[in-house]
């Protein structure tokens, strides 16, 4: 039978997460289900950015650097998202932006390959990839006589990797379809094949369980306004595995990944560990906020962590896809998400044919913030609606409400009004 409206306030009211919502700033005339594009801001966040502009900037000054530890922020929040994805205190720094760490991590890794196995010169990536990740990998292998592989399936990915091949590059969970990949069983097959594994973890950190040392990583980046909350354009992070961070220099050698910025030499000296990823300038307004915004996510392991939100997550996800399934049936959509839980990350992602731009536009208009992404011919999944689940704030009863929604849409056929077909510059 279909639960009800009644059935998910009763979840709700039985869910031990349920507090954790409060921590945010959500409007009360939204529904917000894009998460996994921005996530929603933290109470906490504008005093203590403001907090920061009056105080430590405005009567610090520059002494701040030092009386309210700016220079430190990098590694210490990079300490607190470590716990959540599975690495060890040290080993995380929060730097620029995943483009800028993914092509550091991809450059590191192609050096330690050229010192062990010169003769591998291939990236092995799949298609639909994140389209940054492919540009990034192209042009790493393009300056060092290499080539990128892309596979169109995921399980077509062990049999891609051999003998000539030096890096595996892979987004845990992908953008479009929600696919989450199984990492300890590619990270192996990567090992085995004499490669090494890099992760984008950007739809990943924060929404699902990470353990980068049990399950084989290599070297890993991950995005910081996505499911860690920390605001739009928040700075990225980066990890190495211990067993590879001192053996190569990473490739923008700024004077922050100095041993010894404030000495001013001309000579370039690493610093040891993570710290040498680091390039420009900490950007301490972004950390502030980003520093909030774990917190969000930490709060919740009295709870029980990040076990407990991905139990939530999937509970959240599989009411979307029941109930878009019996209350819109007939309308041309189609699951793009795996059905499977082992296999799903933390959003529903639904194609069809025409249409889907505009649908989104006229569930934004009644108040359910999703997203869309355009189809691409040689993607295999055509014009995608997306819809993020973030258990720290998404309620059953949003989710219910958001598919009523959706099956007004489409049975009013109002996404054909002229105004909600008007591409703006954002998707």
């Amino acid at each position: 039978m279909t639960p009800s409206r009644d059935d998910a306030l009763a979840l709700d009211a039985a869910d031990p997460l349920a507090p954790l919502r409060a921590q945010f700033t959500l409007p009360a005339d939204r529904i917000y289900l894009d998460g996994n594009s921005l996530g929603a801001l933290p109470r906490a966040t504008a005093a203590r950015v403001q907090q920061l502009i009056t105080d430590e900037w405005g009567q610090g000054l520059i002494g701040s650097w030092n009386t309210a530890g700016w220079m430190a922020l990098p590694l210490r929040v990079g300490d607190k998202i470590a716990r959540l994805v599975g690495a060890n205190p040290g080993e995380l720094v929060v730097a620029d932006s995943t483009s800028v760490n993914l092509y550091k991590v991809l450059h590191a890794a192609w050096q330690i390959q050229r010192a062990d196995a010169p003769a591998r010169r291939v990236i092995v990536s799949e298609r639909s990839n994140f389209p940054t990740d492919l540009y990034i990998a192209d042009s790493l292998a393009r300056e060092f006589g290499g080539t990128l592989r892309l596979v169109q399936a995921p399980e077509d990915l062990p049999a891609a990797l051999g003998q000539d091949t030096a890096l595996m590059l892979l987004t845990h969970v992908n953008y479009r379809s929600g696919r989450l990949h199984d990492m300890a069983t590619l990270s192996a097959a990567a090992h085995a094949a004499g490669a090494l594994a890099v992760w984008d973890l950007a739809h990943s950190a924060g929404a699902v369980p990470l353990a980068l040392h049990d399950d084989g990583a290599d070297f890993a980046v991950g995005c910081g306004y996505k499911y860690l909350n920390g605001g739009p354009g928040a700075p990225a992070f980066v990890w190495a595995h211990p067993r590879h961070v001192q053996r190569v220099r990473q490739p923008l050698s700024g004077w922050i990944g100095h041993a010894a910025p404030f000495t001013f030499t001309p000579g370039y000296e690493p610093a040891a560990g993570i710290a040498r990823y680091q390039c420009g300038t900490p950007s301490v307004l972004a950390l502030a906020a980003l520093d909030c915004g774990v917190d969000t996510l930490l709060a919740a392991e009295p709870l029980g962590g990040m076990r407990a939100l991905r139990a939530k997550s999937l509970a959240l996800t599989r009411l979307f896809i029941a109930l878009v399934e019996a209350r819109c049936a007939g309308h041309g959509l189609s699951l793009a998400s795996p059905r499977d839980d082992d296999w799903r990350g933390s959003q529903v992602s639904l194609a069809r044919s025409e249409g889907g731009y505009a649908i989104v536009q006229a569930l934004i208009a009644r108040g359910v913030v999703g997203d869309f992404r355009a189809g691409d011919a040689t993607g295999g999944l055509g014009d995608i609606l997306r819809f993020g689940v973030t258990p720290l704030y998404t309620r059953h009863v949003d989710v219910w409400d958001a598919v009523e929604q959706l099956r007004q849409v489409l049975a009013s056929g109002e996404w054909r009004e002229p105004r909600f077909n008007q591409p703006a510059a954002v998707t």
